[in-house]
């Protein structure tokens, strides 16, 4: 995973219509010139996907993603006009790559489901972050698909319309700060070559010579057991599974309110 992965790529910023016909299939057949060894929009968008798993959206470009495909970067601008928009055609397309979430069981069921394949995704795709924004959310056949799919989760349970589109946007936006706080984790690993039972190897000696457990005793108390269980100071998908049965214990307790 790429350091400059932190920089910000929000979707949108390519030219609205062309990215909108990319998302949806809707523009002209593009028209090749020559032979362009089997080009598509979809071949594309998945050659980039795989340049930003392995190397963060920074090092995306349609050079790559030309050198990729073994054709010369003029090539892509027939099917994709510039890296913004295949980023936001990128983005829709990452989102529904997970296996399909199966609506069993009860609303708090469902949600789980969804929180924990959400959460997966993020995992496998860390890019994403760099481009999601609440406040513009993407506009694409998976990205409509999916918010169908966790309002379907909440109707009928009692809520408004208000409060529906509340409880979905909350859930996500939960999983989002969880995924990335799991993905700075893994990154500072990978970045300094040291990993958490090092550190703390090196630096629990130095701790305990300036640790005053008399003056912090719940803090010695607690951590100490949270250190022997997660074996470091901090579990990210305890932290998820622990945070995420704590929201939906507020949405019960909404749901209840009700009857």
């Amino acid at each position: 995973m790429a350091k400059n992965d932190e920089t910000r790529h929000y979707g949108g910023r390519g030219d609205p219509v062309r990215s909108m016909e990319l998302l949806w299939g809707t523009g002209p057949t593009p028209k090749s010139r020559g032979p362009k060894q089997g080009l598509t929009v979809e071949r594309i968008v998945g050659v980039g996907i795989e340049i930003a798993d392995a190397e963060g959206l920074a090092a995306l470009s349609m050079r790559r993603v030309a050198e990729r495909l073994g054709v010369g970067t003029m090539s892509l601008y027939t099917y994709v006009p510039s890296k913004a928009e295949l980023v936001d055609v990128m983005f829709d397309r990452a989102l529904g790559s997970g296996p399909p979430v199966e609506p069993d069981g009860g609303w708090r069921e469902q949600l789980t489901a969804i929180a924990r394949s959400t959460w997966d995704t993020y995992q496998r795709h860390p890019w994403l972050l760099a481009v999601m924004a609440m406040s513009r959310p993407p506009l694409g056949p998976t990205s409509i698909a999916i918010y169908e799919r966790d309002l379907r989760a909440v109707d009928g349970i009692g809520l408004t319309e208000l409060e529906m589109d509340s409880v979905v946007s909350m859930v996500g936006v939960y999983v989002q700060g969880t995924a990335r706080a799991a993905i700075e984790a893994a990154r500072s690993t990978s970045d300094t070559g040291v990993t958490d039972a090092e550190w703390w190897s090196t630096y629990a000696p130095l701790l305990e010579k300036v640790f005053d457990a008399e003056k912090y005793p719940v803090a010695a108390r607690v951590g100490e057991i949270a250190g022997q269980t997660y074996q470091s100071a901090y579990d990210a998908r305890h932290g998820f599974e622990f945070g995420l049965e704590r929201i939906l214990d507020g949405v019960a307790a909404l749901i209840d309110s009700r009857a």
